[in-house]
């Protein structure tokens, strides 16, 4: 078995939104993930005119404000 890395192409509007389903490609996670976080609150942030739309730049701050963790004991730890 091979292990393939497949690039997903993002289209981004020229101010940096994205919608749903380019926002969940370009962080790794399914349109549904995004959504059970949207309503939960632990989410990136996102705007919602008629659609929900999401900025890069809030992608990223979330990204980057998960934390990294060199095991799931001490990400699990983090959460208590």
């Amino acid at each position: 078995m091979t292990n393939k890395i497949s690039a997903k192409e993002v289209v981004m509007y020229p101010d940096g939104r994205v919608d749903t389903r380019n926002a969940s490609a370009y962080v790794g996670l399914s349109e549904k993930t995004m959504a059970m976080m949207r309503c939960n609150g632990t989410g990136p942030k996102f705007v919602k005119r008629g659609r929900i739309f999401y900025f890069r730049e809030d992608l990223d701050s979330w990204l980057n404000a998960g934390g990294r963790f060199t095991s799931t004991a001490q990400a699990q730890q983090s959460n208590a």
